[in-house]
């Protein structure tokens, strides 16, 4: 038997393939809430990391992350609507709402049947849960909230946007852990281009500062502890990280089948050419140390792009801070790009923002497309004392001007799941 070793692409019936680009970005963030502040303070090279204060952690081992205590719903939600939404939907309602605003799409002149959504969230909405189990034992089965389960649910932010806007196509959640956005991204990319739609927004949310989300990421041992310095605590690719710092947000996106962008004059960030997904199949929270599956996923995105490994200029990694992570995906770059390896720029944004789970791949799309509009790349900020096993150019602690054309991030969660998404300037 022949395999072939071509990109599998979906096509519409007329047979042409169909572009993907991407027409307006927003983000909620620990470092800022619109994408202009946002992109001025990472390329700054800035810390939203600060001692947590959305919750109290006097009984906790970590007293730090990336949350969001000025985060005010009400910008996009009515007040009495708030109450009805978890906060990580709060945050993609907000994120949601710059996007479309950036893309300067009117909806009423769009078919909806074509118009869909597709969100990624490794959690979903734990602060109901926590707080719907405390009501439920101190005051009994009948107090618990009728609005428990519409807030709860994974598929509610992207069912709320959906109303929002009217989006009668496909919507409903991916949940893969810390590859959630990007996997999300990558059924969006698949619905345009097979022709069943025109327009999807996409994306991740994330809100897992909570009192159990904290306890359960603490007792894992999966989360720094550098409570003295917590702007210093994440630290991808240096000899003295000691682990991810837990952060909340969204990062969406609009994506758009490019004709039609192109009609309506939409200004394009850049074009989605590539996505890849893959599976470990080994533990349940270490990767690979080799990296194989991480690479698979890097190789598969590629391919798809169409491109050259020796094409791709910068990487957006995952880069948690992990000491087991960040040498499996070193290892993995290195696999898939051979001697270029050695000539891309690299940077894990994770240093400034922590790790939002779920929401992070969104976020780090939205950097992709204002590396590529400004050419300057963000720095991996924290990173002093380079690790000897991750000996690639990581853009340690000042960005870089650098014309970027071709840009990847990768996306790689518990439960050994790998999505990478290629994108370039149209």
């Amino acid at each position: 038997m022949t395999v072939s070793t071509e990109p599998f692409r979906f096509v519409p019936n007329n047979g042409s393939p169909r572009r993907v680009v991407i027409t307006g970005v927003g983000v909620v963030t620990s470092l800022a809430q619109d994408v202009d502040s946002f992109w001025q303070r990472l390329t700054a090279g800035e810390s939203g990391i600060h001692a947590l204060s959305i919750m109290d952690t006097s009984r906790y081992k970590v007293h730090f992350g990336g949350d969001i205590p000025d985060f005010d719903a009400t910008e996009h939600v009515a007040a009495k609507e708030v109450k009805r939404l978890d906060r990580f939907t709060q945050f993609a309602v907000h994120a949601g709402a710059q996007a479309v605003a950036d893309s300067g799409v009117d909806f009423s002149a769009l078919d909806p049947t074509r118009c869909g959504v597709i969100l990624g969230s490794g959690i979903g909405g734990l602060n109901e849960i926590e707080d719907q189990i405390e009501r439920m034992l101190s005051k009994g089965p009948d107090r618990v909230s009728p609005f428990t389960v519409p807030k709860m649910m994974l598929n509610a932010a992207g069912g709320n946007i959906s109303i929002r806007y009217g989006l009668k196509g496909p919507n409903y959640a991916v949940a893969t852990a810390c590859a959630s956005a990007t996997n999300a991204m990558g059924d969006a990319v698949r619905s345009i281009r097979s022709g069943e739609t025109d327009l999807m927004i996409t994306g991740g949310c994330e809100a897992a500062i909570t009192r159990m989300g904290l306890a359960a990421f603490q007792n894992m041992k999966a989360l720094s502890t550098r409570n003295d310095e917590p702007e210093r605590a994440s630290r991808p690719f240096d000899a003295d990280r000691d682990g991810f710092v837990l952060a909340e947000g969204a990062g969406l996106l609009i994506f758009e089948e490019y004709e039609q962008a192109k009609a309506r004059g939409a200004k394009i960030y850049a074009e989605v050419l590539g996505y890849g997904t893959t599976s470990d199949a080994g533990h349940i929270t270490a990767p690979d140390p080799e990296g194989s599956g991480a690479a698979e996923a890097m190789r598969l995105a590629i391919l798809d792009s169409g491109r050259s490994v020796d094409q791709i200029d910068y990487i957006n990694a995952h880069g948690t801070s992990t000491p087991l992570g960040d040498k499996a995906e070193t290892r993995a770059i290195k696999s898939v790009l051979g001697e270029h390896a050695s000539k891309v720029a690299i940077s894990s944004t994770k240093g400034a923002l922590g790790h939002s789970l779920g929401a992070s791949g969104g976020i780090e799309a939205v950097i992709l497309c204002k590396t590529i509009e400004t050419n300057k790349i963000a720095p991996t900020i924290n990173l002093e004392t380079p690790d000897p096993a991750c000996d690639l150019d990581y853009v340690p602690l000042q960005a870089r001007d650098r014309q970027v054309d071709v840009a990847m991030s990768n996306s790689f969660g518990f439960g050994g799941h790998n999505a990478c998404i290629v994108v370039g300037r149209v």
